[in-house]
């Protein structure tokens, strides 16, 4: 499974800035939904497009391997 790491990049960029960042502010500086951020945040596993994770990248000035980690499916046994 791929894991999204927004919540982690936000809380960094905040740290960096010194300020609070929104999803809002997220959304309307990339172009991305809200509604589309909220669901990356909650929803585990939610698949999002190529120019998602493009935009994010560009938002948060990361490579891929900073906002997406693939996660092995645990076995059920």
């Amino acid at each position: 499974m791929i894991r999204i790491l927004l919540l982690q990049r936000l809380d960094d960029k905040a740290f960096y800035e010194k300020r609070k960042i929104s999803l809002n502010e997220v959304a309307n500086e990339t172009g991305i939904g809200r509604a589309t951020l909220t669901r990356m945040l909650n929803k585990q596993g939610y698949s999002v497009g190529t120019d998602v994770v493009d935009r994010l990248c560009d938002y948060f000035d990361c490579e891929i391997g900073d906002l997406l980690v693939r996660v092995p499916d645990r076995k059920q046994d």
